[in-house]
């Protein structure tokens, strides 16, 4: 009898080529529909439901009706962690080796699912554990409290949820770790709303402002 989760099944729905390649579109967060993600795919639509269905079978996906329409998104922060991961893997399998993407802007700061990753989100991590920001079971400490205080950000205004408050994840392309759960995602709409960065369209990109560079390096000294 089998004990435990079942690895196979999983690993089988990322394995497919097409799969994995409209999962990936997806891990800036948005939701896509079966026409844009056979696109991306570069398959048919009715070989991209199929697909689909399976992802959405094995909990893989979810997907929403909004109208004559259906939007498909990932499952939640697991599945992009688990996907962050698979590229990692992937890269340092396959020589030449090289990390992550190659366009400086991506590399610098992108979204990974709902937080900050890349060069920056790696950056803010590294602090917040030297600078003691984060206890070792990365619980928010008082000094971490002020820290955050000083961009106008209240973890205990934070809503709550079943993800816990901070998680690391690690990063696709500096093979380090950015910070995850509900603290790195506020972090980063926090940086959003402020009009400190912004997300480029249609891209996993972060662009800081002149002033966002600005306030980032006074918070990050």
């Amino acid at each position: 009898m089998r004990e435990g989760p079942d690895i196979a099944r999983i690993a089988a729905l990322v394995a497919d080529p097409a799969r994995s390649t409209m999962l990936i579109a997806l891990m800036d967060g948005r939701a896509l529909t079966a026409t844009e993600l056979a696109g991306l795919g570069g398959i048919t639509k009715q070989t991209a439901s199929s697909h689909l269905a399976k992802l959405v079978d094995g909990e893989v996906l979810m997907v929403e009706a909004q109208g004559r329409h259906r939007y498909f998104r990932l499952a939640g922060p697991n599945v992009a962690s688990l996907l962050e991961a698979l590229m990692v893997f992937s890269s340092d399998a396959a020589p030449p080796l090289r990390t992550g993407p190659r366009d400086p802007a991506l590399r610098k700061a992108r979204i990974c699912y709902d937080h900050l990753a890349g060069e920056v989100g790696v950056r803010l991590y590294k602090q917040m554990l030297a600078d003691e920001w984060l206890a070792n079971d990365l619980t928010v400490t008082s000094y971490g409290r002020e820290k955050l205080a000083e961009i106008d950000l209240d973890i205990d205004s934070l809503p709550p949820g079943n993800r816990p408050l901070c998680r690391a994840c690690l990063d696709w392309s500096e093979r380090r770790q950015h910070l995850a759960g509900r603290l790195g995602k506020a972090i980063l709409d926090h940086l959003i709303a402020r009009s400190w960065a912004r997300r480029v369209p249609a891209s996993r990109i972060i662009n800081f402002t002149s002033e966002g560079e600005r306030i980032l390096h006074g918070w990050l000294p």
